[in-house]
């Protein structure tokens, strides 16, 4: 089962790990967290209202990783289009985003929270199978689908990946270049992805 989901009886997923994936898994949940952050939330808020009805950001965040995580919604990357109706698509862009940003980016940090609590439940528990396996409910097994593919995103973005090019060529760098445990990471994570997928498919 190593490196690959596999299905469990109720409808979860089931992943074989051993302490160094466990590690950069999590370790790769942490920065995802991180690099999300809490996003913008009403200064001095105590009422939990405030936060709920709080709008969000009417710009795209300046990371590119954060604006692939956080994309326009009506507006795609490189898109030709006229200035009227581009200067339209911005606008129905802010406004879509100042009303579900703030709710997309704590689903995002929920989903990488959760990856880590899993991990970290894992082991502390009195584990006596190496490789430890992890086993999710259906529920947690699409948070943890939503945090590997926030992850690749974000990876894929700083090794500069696009959807014409899927990096295949960043296999061939040398050892020594200080992108290859980054790319490494990007394609056993596509891997992982891609099992929990077929996995989780009725």
């Amino acid at each position: 089962m190593s490196g690959r989901f596999e299905p469990l009886p109720n409808g979860g997923a089931a992943l074989a790990l051993d302490e160094v994936e466990i590690s950069i898994l999590r370790s790769l949940a942490v920065q995802l967290a991180e690099l999300i952050g809490p996003g913008g939330q009403p200064e001095g808020a105590t009422d939990p209202l405030d936060a709920l009805f709080a709008e969000g950001p009417s710009k795209p965040p300046a990371d590119p990783a954060l604006a692939r995580l956080f994309p326009d919604a009506y507006v795609a990357p490189d898109e030709e289009l006229g200035a009227e109706k581009e200067k339209e698509a911005r606008a129905a862009s802010a406004e879509f985003r100042r009303y579900t940003e703030n709710d997309l980016r704590a689903r995002k940090r929920d989903d990488a929270l959760a990856m880590v609590r899993d991990l970290d439940a894992l082991t502390s528990a009195e584990v006596t199978r190496v490789p430890a396996v992890l086993e999710l409910e259906p529920a947690k097994a699409r948070q943890w689908l939503g945090a590997l593919n926030d992850l690749r995103l974000a990876i894929g973005t700083r090794l500069e990946v696009t959807e014409e090019d899927d990096g295949g060529e960043l296999l061939q760098l040398p050892d020594s270049d200080p992108r290859k445990p980054m790319v490494m990471a990007y394609f056993w994570l596509g891997g992982l992805q891609e099992t929990l997928v077929e996995t989780l498919m009725p």
